[in-house]
């Protein structure tokens, strides 16, 4: 019961540290020049076409998300995940601006693998501390609860869609972005059972997915 409590104590930190490290994978997928994750790729295709930033028009894309969850599940549209797009997006940009990848020398395929580590690692964070989850990952729970698929098979789909798109306007895709699709929406499951059993951090966004108590210990 103790280290129950210790976790919750720890879940306010959840929701800025996840979108902190997701963004940084993110940016580094970028970086990387092989492709980024699908959203950056209709993000930045949608910059060949109109002036917008990174953070902007992630934030259409989740106005789309939260409005299809909103609908199927008959309920108000959740307003924090419209920050989260915009506070990530926003990073990025900080990011790209910056370019620290590019101070340190770091270049090409050496990219990839941090960058997948941490795009899941910090989706399950976001995930785990119940608010603000990314709209992507609210429309896929809904999914995942309307149809019983796993949470991979949901978030691959819609993000197979938002890649499809993105490429059709311009936007990178390459091996980079095959290793978000599968490395990433493959990760994210099993790094929320990791987080619940070995940190003893609450799991407030899929609490299905948490080990019980006696399965943790």
């Amino acid at each position: 019961m103790t280290d129950v409590r210790h976790g919750r104590r720890h879940a306010p930190l959840l929701y800025p540290l996840g979108c902190l490290v997701f963004s940084t994978g993110a940016y580094l997928f970028i970086h990387s020049d092989l492709g980024t994750d699908p959203l950056d790729v209709f993000a930045l295709g949608l910059k060949e076409h109109i002036t917008i930033t990174v953070g902007l028009a992630q934030a259409g894309v989740a106005v789309v998300c939260l409005g299809l969850s909103a609908l199927w599940n008959r309920r108000r549209p959740l307003l924090a995940p419209l920050f989260t797009f915009f506070f990530c997006g926003s990073v990025i940009d900080l990011l790209m601006w910056t370019e620290p990848a590019g101070r340190l020398g770091a270049d090409g395929p050496v990219l990839l693998a941090p960058a997948t580590l941490l795009c899941a690692y910090g989706s399950a964070l976001i995930i785990m501390g119940g608010f603000g989850i990314r709209p992507i990952d609210v429309l896929a729970i809904t999914m995942t609860r309307k149809w019983r698929w796993p949470f991979w098979a949901t978030k691959g789909l819609v993000e197979v869609a938002l890649m499809t798109t993105g490429l059709l306007l311009g936007g990178p895709v390459g091996v980079g972005t095959v290793c978000f699709l599968v490395g990433v929406d493959v990760l994210i499951q099993p790094l929320l059972q990791l987080n619940a059993r070995y940190l003893r951090l609450p799991n407030l966004g899929l609490p299905e997915h948490t080990p019980r108590p006696a399965d943790a210990t």
